[in-house]
C-alpha cells in the first residue's frame, strides 16, 4: 500500500520540503508508472511542482482494473500478430516449445518448473522497442540435440530465468493491480478478464500466443521468489478500501505547465485512455507518436526528452 502513487507523492513532498523549503518547487519527470505518480502529484500537491513531464504514463482516471486489462489484452493480441508477421517461423517454434513443456518436466536454474504459462510471459518483452528481437533470438536457442534426441537447451533455460523479472522485482508482481484500485477490490482482474480471451489458452493444436504485462495468482505458487508473498498478494487482491488516486476537478483546474508523450501502439498503457486523461488536465500539451514503443525515453532519451522540453517551454 505504501508504494502506490498516493504514498509516493506524500514521500516526495516530504523530501521536497526538506530540500527546498515550503515554498520551493521542482520539476517532476515520470516514465510509465512514474507518469501515474506525476498525475497524482498534479491532483494532490500541485503547489510542489514547477513543471511536469510525463512519458508513456498517463493513467486512466476512474476506470476499474478490469477495463484496463481488457484494453491490455487487445493490445497484446495485436503485438502477437505483429511479432509473428515479422518472424513467421516462430509460430511453429513457439508451439513446439509449448508442446515440449506440456509433456516434459523442464526445470529452470532455480529448480522450479517451466510451465507453458510461464513461457507465455515472455510476451512482457513485446512492449519495448527491442522486445521482438529479444524473444526471437531466445526462441532460436530453445532446442539442442541431446543423447536422447531433441531437448530443451540449458542456455535457453538460463536466459528465461534472467528474462522474467519477478525474482529481483517482487513488488512489481504484488502491486501491479493495486496501482489501478480505487474504491473496490481488484480480485485478480487480469486472471478474470483472461477468460474473455481464449486465444491465450495455448491448448495443444491451437496457435500459441504470448501474454503481456499481467500478473496471475498462480505465479505465487509457481515462481519461488513470489511464494513467500502469496498471503500478502491475496490480501491485497481482496482489499476494498482503496482511496481515490486522482482528483479530476483539481486536474481540470491545473495551472502547472505540463507535457506528455503518448505512444500510439503502447502495449502497457492504453492510448485512448491516455488521451481521455489528457483532456482532463488543463493546459497539458500532448505529443502522440507511433515512432516509439513504451520504452521511448530509454530507447531515444535525448530526442524524446528534448522534444518534450521544447514543448514545455513553447519552442514547438
Amino acid at each position: 500500500m505504501n508504494f502506490r502513487a498516493d504514498s509516493i507523492v506524500r514521500d516526495a513532498e516530504l523530501i521536497r520540503r526538506e530540500l527546498l523549503g515550503d515554498e520551493g518547487r521542482w520539476t517532476a519527470l515520470g516514465q510509465s508508472f512514474g507518469g501515474f505518480c506525476v498525475t497524482r502529484y498534479l491532483s494532490a500537491a500541485p503547489d510542489g511542482l514547477r513543471e511536469a513531464i510525463l512519458t508513456g504514463g498517463l493513467p486512466p482516471l476512474d476506470l476499474p482494473a478490469e477495463e484496463v486489462y481488457r484494453a491490455t489484452y487487445r493490445r497484446t493480441l495485436a503485438q502477437n500478430q505483429r511479432y509473428f508477421e515479422r518472424y513467421p517461423g516462430d509460430a511453429q517454434r513457439a508451439r513446439e516449445i509449448a508442446d515440449y513443456l506440456n509433456s516434459h518436466d523442464v526445470r529452470l536454474p532455480d529448480a522450479s518448473r517451466l510451465t507453458t504459462r510461464r513461457f507465455q510471459q515472455l510476451g512482457l518483452f513485446f512492449g519495448a522497442s527491442d522486445g521482438f528481437e529479444l524473444t526471437h533470438y531466445l526462441l532460436e536457442t530453445a532446442f539442442v540435440e541431446g543423447s536422447a534426441g531433441c531437448e530443451i537447451n540449458d542456455r535457453f533455460l538460463r536466459e528465461i530465468d534472467k528474462a522474467l523479472p519477478f525474482e529481483l522485482n517482487p513488488i512489481f508482481a504484488i502491486l501491479h493491480e493495486a496501482i489501478y484500485a480505487q474504491g473496490q477490490a481488484t480480485q485478480w482482474a487480469a486472471q478474470r478478464v483472461r477468460a474473455e480471451y481464449p486465444e491465450f489458452d495455448a491448448e495443444p493444436g491451437q496457435p500459441f500466443l504470448f501474454t503481456g504485462e499481467m500478473i496471475f495468482p498462480w505465479m505465487f505458487d509457481e515462481v519461488p521468489a513470489l511464494r513467500p508473498l502469496k498471503e500478502a498478494a491475496e490480501i491485497l487482491a481482496a482489499y476494498e478500501d482503496w482511496p481515490p488516486l486522482y482528483n479530476i476537478e483539481a486536474l481540470r483546474a491545473n495551472t502547472v505547465p505540463c507535457v506528455a508523450s503518448v505512444y500510439n501502439d503502447d502495449m502497457y498503457v492504453e492510448r485512448t485512455y491516455s488521451e481521455a486523461t489528457a483532456g482532463n488536465i488543463r493546459g497539458l500539451r500532448l505529443w502522440i507518436t507511433n515512432e516509439y514503443e513504451h520504452n521511448g525515453l530509454r530507447a531515444d532519451g535525448e530526442r524524446v526528452l528534448g522534444r518534450l522540453l521544447d514543448m514545455l517551454h513553447g519552442e514547438q
